[in-house]
């Protein structure tokens, strides 16, 4: 054989014993590696807890048992679902909590997925499960249902809020006439862009914060047939039986006074109040001619104070409790504020009392209104009714303490609840000696609960110091022209009790009340001899730093 033969020979036979080596160091390799495998998942499959690098929604329950990731995640869903979120537009900003919206989360079968991973029971599936699963983690979603009908209530709540939102044509009665009000257009909240950006970070712990979409939109057509049907009513008499007590309220008859197509006539002017003439018929026997029976008991009160002094604040009031005063309400009847009270004019007597608008205290046509509807709100609650339409002021109020209020304004934001009882209830009101009261009368049920509120201040927002020069002043001089107050956030909660035990605890809302700024106004015109008499200009001072009502009264005497 040549010698360049023997020497190819032997290297194929090195060659071929190199492969053989390798072949068998690679199958003894993938034996340990299949028998630690399945040693690892044997393992596996016999724990209690979950393996590594799992997570539910963010959060890590590796190694934890099933009881424990429960309560970690119990724990953690309780601090964020009460952790405020904001939603801003231009200057406003709203703030509420995930709690409000009833959510639902189905943890029992994100936790028994997380329990699953790597115990299938396939040896290569669990292992490429626990190898991805402690290389990149695995994020188990929780299923998240938001009650929709809270989600809905919350953006038109917030629709009423915004500062140039869309205004719907709205109506009331007054007296005999139909007095329509044309509505204006302006922005809405996109409903589904809401909904996406709030799921998408109401689970973060931080940066909770997101901008309102908004859309421009124009509000719907007048429907004066649609109208009239809901007014129309048949005249109908008062009734009342005994054993067991039963009251059928008195029902006015509304018609049109004219006919059909003169209503619509009317409605192609172009302006911006229509006014369309009603007949009304009185039935003889009304609800008052049933006397106090009708409306046995007293199921809820509230009373608030006002002054006195500030006459035209004191007639709002009034006006306005005597609109809703004697109001009756059937069940499942929703009573709407601004419907009742209607639109508030100087022609229909309301004065110019002080109102916030724009972050300042302004006076505006018939301020002081809120009070009576935030003393009715705390009534409706005592009354155990549900309400279906409440907002809170902008900034603090005087007469009741933060998450207590509720404000309204025409076209826009409207106070609601609904008669949730078996029986009709009654409003009274009245506005005398420095009081306002709202009680509301009906039948106690067999079953009656004790009703309580329970608000917080969970924090203070100081409020910040503007100055603002005025060369019409003297320098050196300041002046008070607005007083600031700190703003706040509440937490407001029903509590329920039945034979003094509780029965429910109920969030009722999460407030934000913006600070108020304080603005002192600095004089910058130069003026000779301006320290020639130095006292008198600080008595001045004093004085303008008083409160207006008691600055008023000195300058009186």
């Amino acid at each position: 054989m040549p010698r360049r033969t023997r020497t190819r020979t032997r290297k194929q036979n090195r060659k071929k014993t190199n492969q053989t080596r390798m072949l068998i160091n690679f199958g003894i390799l993938a034996f340990f590696f299949l028998f630690f495998s399945v040693i690892f998942s044997l393992l596996n499959m016999g724990s209690n807890t979950i393996a590594r690098g799992v997570k539910i929604g963010n959060i890590d329950v590796s190694h934890l048992t099933q009881e424990e990731a429960k309560i970690k995640i119990e724990n953690w869903y309780k601090e964020v679902a009460l952790s405020n979120i904001s939603a801003v537009y231009e200057e406003l900003e709203e703030n509420f909590t995930i709690e409000q919206f009833d959510v639902s989360v189905d943890l029992d079968q994100a936790i028994k997925k997380a329990c699953l991973v790597g115990k299938t029971g396939n040896v290569i599936k669990d292992n490429y499960e626990l190898l991805f699963s402690m290389l990149f983690s695995k994020k188990i979603e929780m299923k998240i249902e938001l009650n929709q009908e809270k989600m809905n209530q919350k953006i038109e709540e917030l629709n009423a809020k915004l500062p140039d939102s869309m205004k719907q044509s709205n109506y009331y009665i007054e007296e005999n006439e139909l007095i329509i009000i044309k509505g204006q257009s302006g922005v809405e909240i996109e409903k589904q862009e809401f909904q996406k950006q709030l799921e998408k970070i109401m689970w973060q712990e931080e940066n909770r914060k997101f901008v309102i979409p908004v859309k421009n939109v124009s509000p719907k057509e007048i429907n004066i047939e649609e109208i009239h049907q809901e007014i129309y009513k048949e005249a109908k008499n008062a009734s009342m039986t005994k054993e067991p007590l039963e009251i059928q309220p008195h029902i006015n008859g509304v018609d049109f006074a004219i006919s059909m197509e003169e209503a619509k006539t009317l409605l192609q002017e172009t302006k911006e109040e229509y006014r369309i003439p009603l007949t009304i018929t009185i039935p003889e026997i009304t609800t008052e001619k049933l006397g106090k029976e009708a409306f046995p008991d007293l199921l809820g009160k509230f009373s608030t104070t006002y002054s006195i002094s500030n006459q035209n604040r004191v007639t709002n009031l009034e006006l306005a409790s005597e609109k809703i005063n004697g109001t009756v309400i059937l069940p499942g009847e929703i009573f709407s504020y601004n419907k009742v009270v209607g639109e508030r004019t100087i022609a229909k007597g309301y004065k110019e009392a002080a109102v916030y608008s724009g972050g300042k205290v302004v006076d505006g046509i018939g301020g002081g209104i809120c009070q009576l509807s935030s003393t009715l709100y705390n009534a409706v609650i005592y009354a155990n009714l549900e309400v279906t339409q409440r907002s809170n002021h902008r900034f603090l109020t005087s007469y009741v303490t933060a998450g207590r209020d509720a404000t309204v304004s025409w076209g826009t934001i409207d106070f609601c609840f609904k008669n949730t009882r078996n029986y009709p209830i009654k409003i009274e009101s009245s506005v005398k000696n420095g009081v306002v009261t709202t009680e509301i009368y009906g039948l106690r049920e067999e079953k009656e609960y004790e009703i309580s509120i329970e608000n917080t201040i969970t924090e203070v927002i100081p409020y910040t110091i503007n100055y603002v020069k005025d060369n019409s002043l003297p320098q050196g001089t300041e002046e008070i022209k607005q007083y600031g107050s700190n703003g706040a956030k509440s937490v407001t909660y029903k509590i329920v009790k039945y034979n003094g035990a509780v029965i429910s605890k109920t969030l009722l809302s999460n407030d934000t009340y913006s600070p108020l700024e304080r603005i002192i106004v600095q004089g910058t015109k130069k003026v000779q001899g301006v320290n020639a008499n130095v006292e008198e200009e600080q008595e001045e001072n004093n004085l303008n730093q008083l409160n207006p009502d008691l600055l008023e009264a000195i300058k009186e005497l």
